[in-house]
C-alpha cells in the first residue's frame, strides 16, 4: 500500500519561514508529478504547487515567488520550501499524487502563522 507521510509544518511568525516534506513509499516515485494542497478551515483545499516528474513546476498566483516547489527523487521525497508567510498561509498541508487513476493524499501536516 502507497503511504505519503508530510512533515515540517508548525507556528511560525509572520514573514517567517517552513520547509515542508512528504516521503513517499511503495510507489515508484520519480515517475509521477507531485502536488502540495492546502485547506484552511471553513475552505476547501486548494492547489499549492506541482512538481512534474521532469522537473518543471507551477504554482497558486498566491504563492508565487514565496514557495518552491522540489523534489528528491532518490529520498523519494517531495519539498516545498516557504518564505515570507502570511497569515493567510495557514492551513493543514497535503502532499497529493494521481497514482492508477486515484487521488492518493497523506494525513496532512498543521501551518500556522501568528504573532
Amino acid at each position: 500500500q502507497v503511504q505519503l507521510v508530510e512533515s515540517g509544518g508548525g507556528l511560525v511568525q509572520p514573514g517567517g519561514s517552513l520547509r515542508l516534506s512528504c516521503v513517499a513509499s511503495r510507489i515508484a516515485f520519480s515517475l509521477y508529478a507531485w502536488n502540495w494542497y492546502r485547506q484552511a478551515p471553513g475552505k476547501q483545499r486548494e492547489f499549492v504547487a506541482i512538481v512534474a516528474s521532469g522537473g518543471g513546476t507551477n504554482y497558486a498566483d498566491s504563492v508565487k515567488g514565496r514557495f518552491t516547489i522540489s523534489r528528491d527523487n532518490a529520498k523519494n521525497t517531495v519539498y516545498l520550501q516557504m518564505n515570507g508567510l502570511k497569515p493567510e498561509d495557514a492551513a493543514v498541508y497535503y502532499c497529493n499524487t494521481n497514482y492508477r487513476g486515484s487521488a492518493l493524499w497523506g494525513q496532512g501536516t498543521q501551518v500556522t502563522v501568528d504573532s
